[in-house]
């Protein structure tokens, strides 16, 4: 009676084991595939990114103080260097995501007026209404 219950249990596990379902083996092998191409991108781009960022942080400083402790000069070096990914992610390597090595410039605002009274092109003065 035992070896009967133990080969029916385990002719039962077998059976549960062989009929589950054969695409979370390739999920696994996906996600690992993925994991080994994001660490092996990840070794060459983040010293990449961290001398970037440093020499990024040592131009700035430069420039600030070289412009007599302009700010403005300064952040137009920050930024970008500083800014970005520094590690890339999973999704970065898919395609899901885009990877910024540097962070964009912010656009200037345009919406203030000129310090003037004088038209955009600074050659004729505007009416003012």
């Amino acid at each position: 009676m035992g070896k009967m219950l133990r080969v029916a249990v385990s002719g039962s596990l077998l059976l549960l084991f062989l009929s589950a379902p054969g695409r979370v083996w390739a999920d696994y092998v996906d996600d690992a595939g993925i994991g080994t191409a994001t660490l092996a991108a990840n070794i060459f781009y983040v010293p990449a990114k961290l001398a970037y960022a440093t020499l990024g942080g040592i131009t700035g400083g430069f420039a600030y103080i070289l412009t007599g402790a302009n700010y403005r000069v300064a952040e137009r070096v920050w930024n970008p260097s500083l800014g970005g990914d520094y590690i890339l992610k999973q999704e970065h390597i898919r395609g899901q995501e885009t990877i910024y090595f540097s962070a964009p410039l912010p656009r200037a605002n345009t919406s203030i007026a000129p310090a003037n009274n004088l038209s955009s092109s600074g050659l004729e003065p505007r009416n003012p209404s």
